[in-house]
């Protein structure tokens, strides 16, 4: 972990969970892709109101990550790369963009948590995202719905 903060955070959480001490380091991300929205993110996160990231598939494939997994930590960081929480992921769902349902986007936890918001922002996002690769959103795209718990 290159993140001073991050790794800071890590060593602080294994000292009281010892049972989690040969775990992978985990990942360190900000959520959204501008200062404002990772540091709302953050904070939501932070309170527990967070509690969901949804990635595009296509997006995944194209940056060549690997899909999230049941148990995977995460340093969430604000913007500046300053460690805010960890995140330990209890789900990970694929499922096309149009049945994303009201449940989800309250998981989700951003703005006034309505479905209406969700597809909104998430389908901006996703545009952004998938120009970069000469691809757009369609309806039938499948997302990758991650829920987690604040465990830190």
């Amino acid at each position: 972990m290159e993140n001073a903060s991050a790794r800071n955070m890590w060593g602080n959480y294994l000292n009281a969970h010892l049972e989690h001490a040969f775990e992978h380091a985990p990942s360190t991300t900000y959520f959204g892709d501008n200062e404002m929205d990772a540091n709302r993110l953050a904070d939501l996160t932070k309170q527990g109101v967070k509690k969901a990231i949804s990635h595009s598939l296509l997006g995944i494939q194209n940056r060549n990550e690997k899909l999230p997994k049941i148990g995977d930590f995460i340093v969430v960081t604000n913007w500046s790369g300053e460690a805010q929480c960890i995140v330990r992921t209890t789900a990970v769902k694929l499922k096309p963009y149009f049945s994303i349902d009201v449940l989800y986007a309250q998981l989700a936890g951003e703005g006034d948590k309505s479905l209406d918001h969700w597809k909104k922002v998430h389908w901006d996002q996703y545009t952004t995202e998938l120009q970069k690769f000469g691809r757009e959103p369609r309806e039938s795209m499948i997302i990758v719905c991650q829920e987690f718990e604040k465990v830190y």
